[in-house]
């Protein structure tokens, strides 16, 4: 039996829990540094005559790893109940680290772009499984806390990008950055295979004496999977469309559309915007570092309000923080707001994205909560896919830079709307 909630914060996590969190946050790392430094790179990458892109290629380029990522995630979704999360995260580390060397090779645009493809690919399938997967390993009332937690090490993956392009870029070649984002797989995948796996998926495959045993190390209640538990029909979407979860079930797909564009939007054109806005390339990344340290005190944060309060509220909140920043930085104010700015925005950017996660895999039942998530996010990846194209035009289109701050934070708001739509009658017990 768990520790009631009011008592979490003076009960001490189970070692096996810590390094479960340490492992995760490693490869939350990678996946934040590998969507991140592409926006870094972009404004070097024009500047490439053997690539010899534009600005609308570079937004289709960007708009390629959302692609990558909605058949990643729609995989994960169908077939995490059949293969265990376990697999998906190896499998989908060592997919997203080949796609970053294919990017330190590629001799042009379009294999450069097949490399970004395949990044996506990998972090599509990493992405909704490795949330499920810490959900799954995690007390109840630590849920909330324990995802925004790892999802910190997304941020802080994320903010090492626009730190090496400060110092690096331009006087280094962009393809080092790359270089320096498969590395850190060699690390990540003997992280990974010293895990457990789901004790959800063993018990749902009939393996009962090893998801107690898991249960017991990790100081779990007993899960309430059985061999015959299963997400249904269509791979997947059966269950998450049936039953009274259909509302919630599409109010969280358009949620993740929103936050989704917002990440993939406003990482692939920050630095290009803040350039266009005025300021130096060297000013515009420390200011892009800024938002990402934002980020990662902001899900922090959020994910122990989130437990307290409840994930929809504070979701709400980030949204509504984003809009608003974008806001205020259409009026360029001077350099220290911005700054300040930037770093309040990440909380609304990306950590409305981190938290929305949260909230989805703490409403669904344990059985749904794997695959309910994936869904969530690849009917999402449309918005990451839109995102990246809608900086590139409204930047292309000789508009003033105050139109592409607006073009952000409309789908802000409307993800505001969206999350606080879900119906709280369906929420789920833990």
């Amino acid at each position: 039996m768990t520790a009631p909630s009011a008592t979490l914060p003076r009960v001490r996590q189970a070692p096996a829990t810590t390094f479960m969190l340490i492992a995760a946050w490693v490869v939350a790392s990678l996946e934040g540094y590998d969507l991140a430094v592409y926006g870094v790179t972009v404004p070097a990458m024009l500047g490439d005559p053997s690539l010899g892109i534009d600005k609308a290629e570079a937004g289709t380029i960007g708009s390629l790893v959302g692609i990558g990522m909605l058949i990643g995630a729609a995989f994960a979704g169908a077939f995490v109940h059949r293969t265990g999360p376990r697999r998906l995260l190896l499998a989908g580390t060592a997919l997203f680290s080949i796609g970053m060397a294919v990017c330190t090779v590629a001799g042009g645009a379009a294999s450069f772009g097949a490399g970004r493809l395949v990044v996506g690919l990998g972090l599509g399938v990493v992405l909704p499984t490795i949330n499920a997967f810490v959900a799954d390993l995690s007390e109840p009332a630590r849920r909330s806390r324990n995802i925004t937690l790892i999802m910190s090490g997304y941020a802080a993956g994320a903010l090492l990008s626009p730190l090496l392009g400060t110092v690096m870029l331009p006087d280094v070649s962009y393809r080092w950055m790359y270089v320096i984002g498969v590395l850190p797989v060699f690390l990540a995948i003997p992280l990974v295979l010293r895990l457990p796996e789901s004790p959800f998926h063993l018990s749902r495959t009939g393996r009962p004496d090893e998801a107690r045993a898991v249960e017991e190390k990790l100081g779990l209640a007993a899960s309430d999977a059985s061999p015959t538990s299963d997400p249904g029909r269509w791979l997947g979407l059966n269950s998450l469309l049936t039953g009274g979860l259909a509302v919630s079930t599409v109010l969280f797909w358009a949620m993740s559309f929103c936050g989704l564009l917002l990440v993939f939007g406003i990482s692939a054109w920050l630095p290009s915007i803040m350039q266009a806005a005025g300021f130096s390339l060297g000013s515009a990344l420390l200011q892009t570092a800024a938002m990402w340290l934002g980020v990662g005190v902001g899900a922090i944060v959020g994910g122990r309000v989130a437990d307290a309060l409840g994930a929809k509220r504070v979701v709400v909140v980030a949204f509504l923080v984003g809009t608003l920043s974008l806001v205020a930085m259409s009026t360029r104010p001077p350099t220290a707001v911005m700054f300040v700015l930037m770093f309040i925005s990440g909380f609304g950017f990306i950590g409305s994205q981190i938290l929305g996660n949260a909230f989805i895999v703490t409403r669904y039942p344990d059985a749904l909560r794997g695959n309910g998530l994936a869904w969530a996010l690849s009917v999402g990846r449309f918005g990451a896919i839109v995102g990246p194209s809608l900086g590139a035009f409204v930047l292309g289109s000789g508009a003033g830079v105050e139109w592409a701050f607006y073009a952000f934070a409309v789908p802000a708001l409307i993800g505001a709307f969206a999350a606080g739509a879900v119906p709280r009658a369906r929420a789920v017990p833990a």
